[in-house]
């Protein structure tokens, strides 16, 4: 018997049915002819069942044995053609079922890539990964199964009950009252069991959330010898889920036993009716035994219909939470300049390899070329996440091409706000932020992106081997340049003492590397990009002394004839910056060399020399 599961209904059933049928609209002709087969099988069964009728009055009761043989031959027609339908309908729904889900999944991931970054701060890794695989697969479900049991089922109950009215009317009556008794225990178990579905599943997702919790903190646990208080809040959640597993499967298993019950009851009394209408020659042989049949079978399709309806409903749930991601406004883009090459090797080279921007006028002539330089400047900037809670408020500041600039500062006061501004991950309030005199809002996002590498404390390692992983930063890269970029980074070394070198396979996002190696790794990938600008956010923060001396050095040389910003947590990092600012509360404090602010004796002085602290 298949798990019972009760789901919320859409919350637009209509706006979601709209969805859904521009996907199945592409494959028309394919759901029409899957449609139409699966009406021949449930038609040959309905068929085939009122046969009986002819057979039993025109050929076994008389005697008549060739008719009886071409009946029976009749029969296996029909019900082969029946067979052929279903295996018509069943192939080739399968086929378009996955094709549909091919489509949802493409479109969502394509629509997922186009979100700013402030759709996935308010949302989790995991409610966003439930829309790819868990709605997705009710859907596939839904066509795989719903779509044609649905089809096959209906027209098997209104065949049936047509039939059962012309065989016999009086018997039907008393037939439909029993169906009738049926569905409105249907109903009250649906109502009944839907509760406890409900609290079945916020207590699941409760003690998945925590096993989630505690097995990735083992290490944890085990340090603070927590493991039998663990065990005891697992065992309370675990009781709860049992508790409302137990009420919502006492009403859903019950179901199906009570209907095939009563389906049997059906039967019985139908049966010994029937035998009294056919000795008062109200009803002929062939006709009731045609008609037990149909009462027989008339529980399977009831079932599956209300199963169907409830997969279907599923269905429909998952896809309106697809639709929710598909109809977020995706990031905007309103830039022009583009990046481009000098058309001759006379151009500016320097570190900026002959890029130029490519800013095209209001009358659409030639489009003016401007060295890709790395001049990055801020002109009164505010910004917040939220509106009325600034972040930044009227940030002035500069960096001349080949500058390190150096930000330094308490939690919250702006740091790493100003790199995502810089890139473009959000866009500033009011003020504005210039590049190479051109404002960022006027560039395109992927030719703004392309220019400017970024280095983050928390790095993130693909599938794939280290070779593939550095090249990310550049698909285009040799693998010389991979080669380069990682002596650059100073993580040649370590990966040529790896098993297979550059073609060492890396999984569950380099877990089996060090946090040093897999910052070396992300510095080598920066280093593959080859950009004019680069952004290390606090890249050494959570390594040892010694593999913060080798990632230093890999990003001094780095860093050598570009714009770099540094958000620091160690000042000692920061020391040979051409400026470092000081920021607190979203303001510049101070801004000078490391010499200038040890002299002014102010915030930075006192951090340095701990009279106060970064928190």
């Amino acid at each position: 018997m298949p798990r019972t599961m009760m789901h919320e209904k859409p919350k637009d059933l209509r706006r979601t049915l709209a969805f859904l049928g521009r996907y199945l609209k592409k494959h028309g002709g394919i759901l029409l002819l899957v449609s139409l087969l699966t009406v021949v099988s449930a038609g040959a069964n309905v068929f085939g069942v009122y046969m009986i009728r002819p057979a039993i009055n025109d050929d076994i009761l008389p005697g008549n044995m060739s008719g009886l043989v071409r009946a029976l031959m009749l029969m296996g027609a029909v019900y082969l053609a029946g067979v052929a339908s279903s295996y018509g309908y069943t192939q080739l729904m399968v086929k378009t079922a996955q094709k549909i889900v091919l489509e949802i999944r493409d479109d969502l991931f394509r629509k997922v890539q186009t979100l700013p970054l402030a759709f996935f701060d308010a949302k989790t890794h995991g409610e966003l990964m439930s829309r790819f695989t868990n709605d997705l697969d009710t859907i596939s479900d839904a066509l795989n199964n719903s779509f044609t049991v649905l089809i096959q089922s209906f027209v098997t109950l209104v065949g049936t009950f047509v039939m059962l009215i012309v065989l016999s009317p009086q018997l039907s009556i008393l037939v439909f009252s029993v169906f009738l008794c049926m569905f409105l225990f249907l109903r009250y178990s649906s109502r009944k069991s839907h509760a406890f579905f409900s609290r079945q599943q916020k207590f699941m997702g409760d003690l998945n959330g925590y096993i989630e919790e505690m097995v990735a903190g083992q290490k944890v646990v085990k340090i603070f010898n927590h493991e039998q208080r663990d065990l005891a809040a697992f065992s309370d959640r675990n009781e709860a889920l049992r508790e409302a597993a137990t009420g919502a499967m006492t009403y859903s298993g019950i179901l199906v036993p009570v209907v095939v019950s009563l389906s049997y009851f059906n039967y019985a009394l139908t049966a010994c009716v029937g035998a009294f209408l056919a000795i008062a020659g109200q009803m002929d042989l062939g006709g009731l035994a045609s008609y037990l049949v149909y009462v027989r079978q008339t529980a399977m399709p009831v079932n599956q219909f209300s199963q169907q309806l409830n997969f279907l409903l599923a269905a429909l749930s998952g896809a309106e939470r697809i639709l929710e991601i598909l109809e977020e406004k995706p990031e905007t883009d309103a830039g022009s300049v583009t990046l481009t090459r000098f058309p001759d090797e006379n151009g500016p080279a320097g570190k900026s390899g002959g890029w130029a921007w490519a800013r095209t006028d209001a009358a659409g002539g030639n489009p003016e070329q401007i060295p890709l330089r790395g001049d990055v400047r801020f002109h009164g900037v505010t910004f917040g996440y939220l509106p009325g809670r600034p972040i930044l408020n009227g940030i002035d500041l500069y960096a001349k091409p080949g500058q390190k600039i150096a930000f330094v500062g308490s939690t919250g006061a702006g740091k790493t706000t100003i790199a995502n501004l810089i890139n473009r991950f959000y866009d500033v309030d009011s003020g504005s932020i210039t590049y190479d005199g051109i404002d960022v809002r006027d560039i395109k996002k992927d030719d703004l992106r392309h220019s400017i590498a970024v280095v983050l404390q928390d790095t993130h390692l693909f599938s794939g081997t280290i070779a593939e992983n550095i090249r990310y930063g550049n698909p285009a890269a040799t693998r010389e340049q991979v080669v380069a970029a990682a002596k650059l980074a100073n993580a040649d070394s370590f990966i040529r003492r790896l098993p297979q070198g550059y073609d060492t396979p890396i999984t569950g996002d380099g877990g089996s590397l060090s946090q040093g190696q897999r910052q070396l790794l992300s510095i080598a990938r920066a280093a593959a990009a080859d950009p004019p600008v680069l952004i290390l956010d606090e890249a050494t923060s959570s390594v040892d002394a010694h593999t913060e001396k080798l990632i230093e050095s890999g990003m001094d040389r780095l860093m050598e004839n570009r714009t770099v910003f540094v958000i620091a947590h160690r000042l000692s990092t920061v020391r040979n910056a051409k400026a470092i600012l000081v920021l607190e509360h979203g303001a510049v404090l101070e801004r000078g060399t490391h010499e200038e602010l040890l002299a002014k004796k102010g915030r930075y002085y006192r951090l340095y020399t701990g009279m106060a602290e970064l928190s």
